[in-house]
């Protein structure tokens, strides 16, 4: 319990450290909220592929099923977020979220955001698509052999 309070607490300063240039220079940045998920979801299931033998659902075999098929759902909502943002990209640009800067602070910070989503989306798009596979072998293991 106490390491999974820790790895909750790594993930949110992680996001914090993250976000925090983007909410320093922004008042309203429309994106933030998905790029909060982002990055707290490639954290987390990276964690839970990794490390699942020492997570507290790790050996509650319903649960994992249930996690399975939740997964699917989910990761099409990461795709579909990922999507928008890159058509907003291609569309629109980040100005009127960062017009008031600097041009060379502005363009530094765009391609920070631009980055930084792309990189932290694909990758929670990545882990989500592992994870299935990850708790299915689990469950395996656990059945045949008594080891997460």
């Amino acid at each position: 319990m106490l390491l999974e309070i820790v790895w909750w607490l790594i993930t949110l300063a992680v996001v914090c450290l993250v976000l925090f240039p983007i909410l320093q220079a922004t008042d309203h940045f429309p994106f933030l909220a998905i790029n909060a998920i982002y990055v707290a979801t490639f954290i987390t299931l990276a964690r839970y592929l990794f490390l699942l033998k020492y997570s507290l659902w790790g050996r509650y075999q319903y649960l994992k099923l249930v996690l399975i098929f939740l997964s699917i759902p989910f990761i099409f909502y990461l795709i579909n977020q990922l999507n928008i943002f890159m058509g907003f990209l291609d569309e629109e640009t980040l100005e009127a979220s960062l017009g008031h800067l600097p041009p060379e602070q502005q363009a530094s910070l765009e391609r920070y955001i631009r980055s930084e989503i792309i990189f932290f989306g694909v990758s929670s798009v990545i882990t989500a698509i592992f994870l299935p596979f990850r708790l299915l072998k689990s469950i395996w293991r656990q059945r045949n052999r008594g080891t997460v």
